[in-house]
This record gives structure tokens, sequence and C-alpha cells, in this order.
């Protein structure tokens, strides 16, 4: 038969919820103090079954200690404070936790709320627990903006020691499953910015870890505590339905159990009933009542070996119907987590739909304990190596995020996308299965893959067919990426990237990029502000970019001129500044006034020089830059009518002309109006691919007269290939009229060129 399944201590009654959440002590005068030491000896008797006695004397130790720091200090119920600690330890211990563990759990809130400090607790339990102890503790010595800062930075903090040392997360796990046991002391404000907080942080964790009994629980409590009126009327119903359906799950579980045998399946079976906080979502969700939600039941088999697992699925199918698309199969493709069943609904008595979830002994400790397991059962070690491998590898991805994220609220965001479960299973071209989030796209895999190859791929193949990198992916597809051999991270993947990963370090290869072709514009704009005063830059000595640099706010070169090419810093104005710090010997002091002295732009510089999409100009128009602060160099038609609305006096306006030889192509609006007869569209279209354009989007208007108006974008190189595609145009029969349109410009301020 299968072995005993440990469970995490069952919560309290949500009715006249106890002592606080929080870790604030109160020093007022307390009730009758609680029997904290009849809790210690409690937690002594659980640990020292698998503990040895000298770990269970330092359990002791850092009791003692523990409860001398909280000496005098209580929780707003009136408690001992040392109590909170206590049942953080005692639900540690549920998941046979070591020693190490346990202390710090003792110690957890130490460092916070007395003179504890890290030092003392490293010299009298060790690194480790110091270590631990100070991944769990707030950083409330530095002081935040506000609220979601300090939020955010303590969650990266955690996150960070977690990746270092998994118990990190565990302790903190066990401190708010006690908290949020004990929340009703606090303010109902208070109760659901914290429960709020556990909903979209702690609860997707334990999830991630597979702490499925800590998951349910963190939800319930968090739904109890934001809707504690909801909660109440689904309780009562949930009552309710027990009586009206225990004929139905009774004679359910009669069924199953009579058949398993009758196969020779040795199983145990029972039922079990979903949260109230996963009817509330399907409900709220899918806007149902409560009458509509019939899976409220459910039922677990568990079974010796893998093999009893299909058997049992067999013969669960040949006793009731199954739901057509309804079956998972999560033993042959586990979850992200480590859950490993296989899940199926069928059609039972009176036609109600009942889930039936079938796995072994094993698979139900690790789908109950998740990561913990590795502690509780250290016999089946072999078994969990996938698990702690799945579970090293995201820890590890945090390292990524941590490194490219430019601050907390940024990492916090990322990390909020990938705590949700994936669930949607593909596979790459050598067959490797990689989970990804549902609406997760060929980006996210590629990213995925590897950093290199997120950043290089410009095409996929999924299921060996060409798709757009967009596409969103499905479960069984099989995926390969195409790439290029230089990075070019699209702005545009930002729009529609579900992972974490993918749109952290796409915004990490586009800010880094950014800097580097801001950059390379501000030493352009330098070289062309110190030619209007007679000098190169290479007669600015390093001397003199030193000195300036001693002064200025910024602390090296390069980012000095990033500054100048954001618009951030005037050129003109570094460029006095550095002058007046030369010699009189040194300074020239004839201005060079040569049509050299504008800036030539090629249109591929990059995001550091952007083309304005109100008037789309091309080689070939007259141009004028603006330069506009922290959005670098704005490229104009010298006649741009938005450039004349929007002209401001903060604005730095740049001497720009075209280079020469471009190799670049540039988007262009024309207009073209033609009769309205079969096959117009396809000898236009014919005209511009013979002109060597490419089309790259098309639109209609038709008003029911006897001409259409047909909006293009083109792609061309220059003024002379647009004259020369609308030239051809003009040969088309069915034309009468042809324009360029810019994206500013009305209908009836087209420019026309013909």
């Amino acid at each position: 038969m299968p072995t005993p399944v440990a469970h995490i201590p069952p919560a309290q009654p949500l009715v006249g919820l106890g002592p606080t959440a929080d870790n604030d002590a109160d020093a007022g005068t307390p009730p009758a103090p609680c029997p904290t030491l009849a809790d210690l000896e409690r937690l002594i008797a659980g640990i020292s079954g698998y503990l040895r006695e000298e770990d269970v004397q330092r359990v002791r130790d850092a009791y003692a200690l523990s409860a001398a720091a909280h000496a005098g200090q209580f929780r707003m119920s009136g408690e001992p404070y040392v109590s909170h600690p206590l049942a953080v330890a005692e639900i540690l211990s549920g998941w046979h936790l070591d020693s190490q563990a346990l202390c710090a759990a003792l110690l957890h809130d130490v460092m916070e709320d007395t003179a504890i400090t890290k030092a003392e607790i490293a010299e009298r339990f060790g690194k480790v627990v110091a270590e631990l102890v100070d991944g769990v503790s707030k950083l409330d010595k530095i002081e935040f903006q506000s609220k979601e800062d300090a939020q955010a930075e303590n969650f990266r903090k955690m996150l960070m020691a977690m990746a270092r040392d998994v118990r990190v997360i565990l302790i903190k796990l066990a401190d708010r499953t006690h908290n949020m046991r004990t929340l009703g002391s606090m303010r109902p404000d208070k109760q659901r910015r914290i429960a709020r907080e556990t909903l979209e942080i702690h609860a997707p964790i334990a999830n991630r870890l597979g702490l499925h009994a800590v998951y349910r629980e963190l939800q319930d409590l968090s739904f109890h505590a934001m809707h504690p009126m909801r909660y109440r009327v689904l309780e009562r119903a949930m009552k309710a339905a027990r009586g009206n359906r225990r004929e139905v799950v009774g004679k359910i579980t009669e069924a199953i159990r009579t058949r398993l045998p009758e196969r020779g399946i040795e199983a145990d079976v029972f039922g079990r009933e979903k949260s109230l906080y996963s009817i509330f979502r399907k409900m709220r969700d899918k806007h149902l009542t409560f009458s509509q939600v019939l899976d409220i039941y459910g039922f677990r088999v568990v079974v010796n070996d893998v093999p009893h697992c299909y058997l049992a699925l067999g013969a669960l199918h040949a006793l009731y119907k199954p739901v057509p698309g309804k079956f998972k199969d999560y033993i042959a493709i586990p979850k992200a987590n480590g859950y490993q069943s296989l899940h199926t609904t069928l059609i039972g008595p009176f036609g109600t739909p009942v889930e039936v979830q079938i796995r072994t002994a094993e698979m139900h400790q690790i789908a109950q304990n998740g990561v913990a397991s590795h502690w509780l059962y250290k016999d089946s070690e072999q078994s969990l190596d996938d698990l702690q491998a799945n579970t090293h590898r995201w820890l590890q991805s945090l390292l990524e995020l941590q490194s490219s994220a430019p601050d907390s609220a940024e990492f916090l965001e990322h990390v909020k996308i990938d705590l949700f479960p994936g669930e949607v299973y593909v596979f790459t071209p050598k067959g490797k299965i990689m989970s990804l989030p549902r609406g997760a796209t060929a980006v996210d895999f590629a990213y995925a893959v590897h950093t290199d190859v997120g950043h290089c791929c410009v095409a996929c193949r999924i299921n060996q067919e060409l798709m757009p990198l967009r596409s969103e992916l499905n479960s069984g597809d099989q995926v390969e990426i195409i790439t290029a051999t230089h990075p070019n991270p699209n702005p545009a993947w930002l729009g529609y990237v579900k992972t974490g990963k993918a749109r952290a370090q796409i915004r990490h290869f586009l800010k880094t990029m950014q800097v580097e072709e801001s950059a390379q514009l501000g030493e352009r704009l330098l070289t062309q502000a110190l030619r209007q005063f007679g000098v190169t830059p290479d007669e600015i000595g390093d001397a003199s970019w030193a000195q300036w640099l001693e002064t200025a706010e910024v602390k090296s070169r390069k980012e000095a001129l990033a500054d100048i090419g954001q618009g951030k810093s005037s050129a003109t104005f570094v460029a006095r500044s550095l002058l007046k710090l030369q010699t009189a010997s040194e300074q020239r002091g004839t201005p060079l006034d040569t049509p050299e002295s504008a800036l030539l732009i090629r249109g591929s510089e990059g995001m550091a020089v952007q083309i304005a999409r109100c008037c789309q100009p091309i080689p070939g128009d007259p141009i004028v830059g603006q330069l506009r602060i922290g959005s670098g160099l704005m490229i104009h038609a010298h006649d741009c009518p938005t450039l004349r609305r929007n002209r401001k006096d903060g604005d730095q306006w740049v001497d720009v002309e075209w280079e020469r030889d471009s190799s670049r192509v540039f988007e262009v609006g024309i207009r073209v109006i033609a009769a309205n007869k079969p096959g117009v569209l396809a000898k236009v279209a014919f005209e511009i691919a013979e002109c060597g354009a490419n089309i790259q989007n098309v639109g209609m208007e038709e008003d029911g007269s006897l001409y259409t108006q047909i909006h293009f974008t083109l792609q061309v190189t220059d003024r002379v290939h647009l004259a020369r595609i609308m030239k051809g145009l003009r040969r088309v029969p069915e034309v009468v009229r042809i324009a360029r349109v810019r994206a500013g410009d009305g209908a009836d301020q087209a420019r026309k060129t013909n």
C-alpha cells in the first residue's frame, strides 16, 4: 500500500482570526501569556524523531536566544512575540528541515526587531544560519522613496538569497503562512494589502516550488482577508453542497474502490474538494453561479507504481465515459514545478462531471510538498533529481533577471510574470521538452533556449512550417529558431513576449544599445559644436576631459557623450566648457564655417537617430534635426506641419544633411486614385515591384463611385527612387492621380508629386 503522505499542519479556524500578521511588536500590557514552553516541547518532540541530539540542542539554544531577544515584545493580539518564530519553526519541522533552517526560523526576526546582529548569530550558530536569517530579514535600515520600492527591494534581496539557498524561501513561506493564519488583529486595509501581496507573490512562489498545500492555504487565507463576505457565502454554500452531493460522491468512491481491485490494482481512493478561492476564481473568470460549478469535488487515486497509473486510467475509462479533450498526462511531461499525475474528467452518475487524478505515492508526496520533499524523503532522493534540477534552473534564471534588470521594481515585474506555472509544452528539433507559459511566442522559446539565440532570432519554423516570430505556441509544437549572425532584438517584441526572461533580456539589450548609439551620436554632435569654435576633438586633451568630469554630474566621457546624444546635455555647452579648460596657446579661436559642419545622417544609426513618422522624410528631402531630452535626434522634413505646430523653446535644433550613397530603405506613403476595375490592384502592385520597391502595407477606401483610393506604404531608397515608382504608375491606364502622403497630413494636405 502507498506510504502515508506527510502534510503541513492544518490552518487555524478562519472565523475570529487571532494575532497580527505583521512583525511589529507591541510592548503594551498583555493578557495571560500563551504557553510557549508547551509549544516548544511539541516542536522538540516533533524534531527528535529525525534530528540528532546535538542538533535538537542547537534548536533549544536558538529558541532561548530568540525568547531572550524578544522579551517584552508582544504581538498585537497580546501573545508573546516569540510564539510567532516558534510557530514558523513548527511548520518547517513538518517538512523535516534540518537544524540550520529551524534555528534560522526561530531567529528570523531578531535582526529586524532586536539588537542582535548578524555577526553574533554567526558566532553562536554558524555562518550558514546567519546567512539564512539575513536572507529572510527586511531592509529596514535603508530609506526608500515609497512602500512599493521597499517591497520590491526586499523581494529582490530575498530571492537572491533564495538562489543561493532554497531554505530561505521555505522559511519565508512558513513565516507568511503563520502570519496569514493570524491576520485578524490587523486593520482591514492592512489585511487587504498583506493578502494582495501574498496572492500576487508568495502563493505563486509556493506553487512554483511545488508546495501545493501551502499554495492552496495561502490562496484561501488571502481570499478570506480580501473578500470576507464572499468567503462566508461560499463557505456556507460548500457546506450545503456536501450534504446535497454526499450520495453522488459516496457512489463514485465505492464504484472506484470496487473496480480497481477487480483489475488487480491496489490503490488508495479519496475525495478532494476544490479550494474556496479556486471556486471563486472560476465563478469570476467564467461568469458562473455556484450551482454551475460542477467539478467542486474530485478524486485522487494513489497506486504503487507508474504502470499501475495507466492501468487504473483504463479501468476508470471503462467504468465511466471520459470527456473528450479533458485528459492530461503530467507523468510523461511533468509540470515545471515537478508535479506529476494523470488527469481525466469522467461523466459520473446523474451526468455529473468528475475529475480524477491518478498518481503514485511518491508523486503525491511531491505534489503536496514540492521541493521540501528533498528533506522529507531523503530515502528517495534519486527520484527527486528532476525536481531539484528544475528548481535550480529557475533559481539561476532569477540571477539572470537580476543582472539584466536596472532596478528592483522591474525585477519584481519580470519575476511576477514567471511565477505562474507553464501550461504549454513544446519540443526542440532534437526532441527536448520545454515548458512555457500559455500565450508564449516563438521569441519566448528562443530566449528560453539561450539569451544569444533570442537576441539573434530572425524567423522560426513551427512544425516544419515558416511562421512569424509572434506566433503563439501550442502544446506539442516542434519549434526551430532561425538565427542571424549579429544580434538585433526588435523593440516590437516587447509587445507580445510573455516570459520575464525574454522581456528582461530584450530591455537590457535595447538599453545597452541605446547608450552605445547615443554615445556615438553625442560624439558627432560634440565634434560639430567644436568645429564651430575652430577646434577638432583631437585638440581636446585628456587632462581637459578629466578636469571637466570632476565638476560634471557624469562619471565618464562615454556617459557625457551619451547625455549629449539623448538631448540631456547641450553639445555647445560641453564644447565651451572643455575649451575654457584649454590653455591659451592650445586654443585656435577661428570658427570653421564650412558646409561640412552639418551633421550627416545615414538613417541607419539605430535608436539614437529616428526618422519622424509624422512626415517620413527620405534622402533627397530637405531635413532638420530636433534633439529632444531622452529621445535622441529626430529627423523631420523642413516643411513638416507637426514640427511647426509643436515647436518648443527647450528643443535643440541641429543642422543635418543626408549622407550620400545610403544603402538603407525608408518608408514612404503614397495615395493612388484609380478606376474601380477588376485587376487594377494587381497592375499597380506589379509596377511597384518592377521598380524594385517593397510594399510594406496597403489599404483601400471605396465610396461607391467609379474610382477607388489605394494607400500604399512603400520601402524606397531615396526621392529619386520614389519618383521612378510614380512615373511607372502613371503608365497604368486605370491610374488617374498619384500623391505622396504624410502620416501627419490630412486628406487634403497630401503633397502631390505628379
